[in-house]
């Protein structure tokens, strides 16, 4: 009884707070993965650097800094039309999705995970967005339909105030 309590408020409290499964780097690691870079294009191989790219763009997507997530949309959506390896392809459009949900375009996001599904239909890592993509529409919608009714609720007290004052 208790365990389902606390997943109760638990669910709750996720609810309000916006807390997601999806994890988030820090600056350190988004400094460390443009350092890799930077020494990657000094003569290394083309493979040395796409890995180190792909590294920065995933930190740079799962940063809090919404300047970084859009540096590595930037970055994904510039390199993924030279993308021949579906594999490659499915990694960079999940990172992309992984960037528009951090970004709040949960629409494109849900878009992009979709095509990550097509390719690859079993694979969890990409099942596990789509969920915490549509549980968040699913939250705007009540939010924003709370904001309605109170706004319908307020306009409808004062109406009714103003006829009592009226009699």
């Amino acid at each position: 009884m208790e365990a389902k309590i606390g997943k109760l408020l638990d669910s709750v409290g996720n609810f309000f707070t916006g807390a997601d499964q999806i994890p988030w780097c820090d600056t350190d690691i988004v400094a460390g993965c443009e350092r890799e870079v930077t020494e990657a294009g000094k003569g290394s191989s083309d493979e040395l650097k796409s890995d180190c790219i792909m590294r920065l763009s995933w930190a740079l997507v799962h940063s809090r800094r919404p300047e970084d997530v859009q540096r590595g949309i930037a970055m994904l959506e510039a390199s993924l039309a030279g993308t021949n390896s579906p594999l490659q392809k499915r990694e960079k459009m999940y990172l992309l999705a992984v960037g528009y949900y951090r970004s709040g375009d949960y629409s494109r996001s849900r878009q992009l995970v979709e095509c990550c599904l097509e390719i690859a239909p079993d694979w969890r890592q990409a099942q596990t967005l789509k969920k915490t993509i549509e549980d968040r529409i699913k939250k705007d919608g009540v939010i924003g339909i709370g904001i309605a009714a109170t706004v319908v609720g307020v306009v409808v007290g004062g109406i009714a105030a103003a006829f009592a004052r009226k009699n």
